[in-house]
């Protein structure tokens, strides 16, 4: 008899082994990397795409965060991605500059009033083109941060304002910021709030969500709403395509599905972020000064040499340029009518 109960136990712990490796077996887990920390708007809306995926899949599809580039730096992410360090990746395109030669018209000063908007067109590019330089990856969707525009310390209320100012930007920010007449000058974000107390910069080129996430609304006391020459920093989420290719069409619907309903959620939440960047800036008692038409017309025609550049550029290397650059310019007119 005894024998008998100790042989029960003994098939019943395989069956329980059993039925849980088959769940097991049955999940898919997906590592999804972002430089962003864990508390940021743009992790906690990364973590309910997660959850979202796992919901509508009846938890086939699992996904766990790393916060913080704590599994792949930011400039690192895209190519993590590519090697399967992480499954999914969401960093900055411009942050590896020359690899995604036609998306750099993407961070040109276009003028996008809005993320919502500049998330939409983005999107709406990357599906007209499809740009072959994203396909080591499965593109989940890409998206942009609000306008970014000028903050200094002294009033700006005309081009010739701005002349020799001393601006921290970097990049594709910086060719606008000199292209507007300012003298950039390269600085990781993180130093950007002593270096404008101290004076070694006078501003910043950056959306206004910056003025809180990074205290600038303390250190600058005018904000230029310049947005006829504004920029919007495109962001991408990507997946592993060998990771991707290994999901049934099902799988891959309900994923899809997630993704087209994300790039609305992502939009509103830069907008919102952006929104709270201005009250906590004028809070600290930082002055908007709205441009005229006309004025930010002249901005706007100062930056146009930098879409010269980029359209010889990227013809010369046998790349659309020119009709994506029409086209983007387009769109946006067209989401903001």
């Amino acid at each position: 008899m005894r024998l008998l109960r100790t042989g029960s136990f003994a098939f019943a712990t395989v069956l329980a082994v059993l039925f849980f490796s088959t769940i097991s077996f049955g999940q898919t887990k997906l590592n999804y990397s972002t430089f962003f920390p864990a508390p940021h708007a743009n992790s906690v809306l990364a973590d309910e795409w997660g959850k979202e995926i796992a919901k509508r899949t009846n938890g086939k599809v699992q996904v766990t965060m790393f916060y913080g580039g704590t599994l792949t730096p930011a400039d690192k992410c895209y190519d993590g991605v590519v090697k399967g360090i992480s499954d999914v990746g969401f960093s900055v395109l411009s942050y590896t500059m020359g690899k995604f030669p036609l998306c750099e018209v993407l961070d040109l000063p276009l003028g996008s009033k809005t993320a919502a908007t500049a998330t939409r067109m983005v999107n709406d590019f990357y599906n007209k083109f499809k740009p072959k330089e994203l396909d080591e990856v499965k593109v989940m969707y890409l998206h942009a941060h609000g306008p970014g525009i000028v903050h200094t310390r002294k009033a700006v209320k005309t081009l010739e304002d701005l002349k020799g100012m001393k601006v921290r930007a970097t990049g594709t920010t910086a060719k606008i910021a000199g292209a507007l007449g300012a003298t950039p000058v390269a600085m990781p974000m993180s130093d950007t709030y002593d270096a404008i107390s101290r004076g070694v910069a006078e501003g910043v080129v950056c959306p206004m969500e910056a003025l809180e996430g990074w205290k600038l609304g303390e250190v600058v006391k005018f904000t230029t709403q310049n947005y006829g020459s504004a920029y919007n920093m495109v962001f991408f989420v990507v997946m592993n395509k060998r990771k991707w290719n290994s999901f049934s069409p099902d799988i891959q619907k309900i994923i899809d599905q997630v993704n087209e309903e994300w790039i609305a959620k992502q939009g509103q939440t830069w907008d919102a972020i952006d929104k709270k960047g201005t009250e906590f800036a004028v809070g600290k008692g930082d002055t908007l000064i709205p441009l005229s038409k006309e004025e930010d017309a002249r901005w706007a025609k100062a930056t146009q040499p930098l879409f010269d550049e980029y359209v010889k550029e990227k013809t010369a290397k046998g790349l659309p340029a020119a009709d994506a650059l029409k086209f983007c310019k387009e769109r946006i007119a067209q989401l903001q009518q």
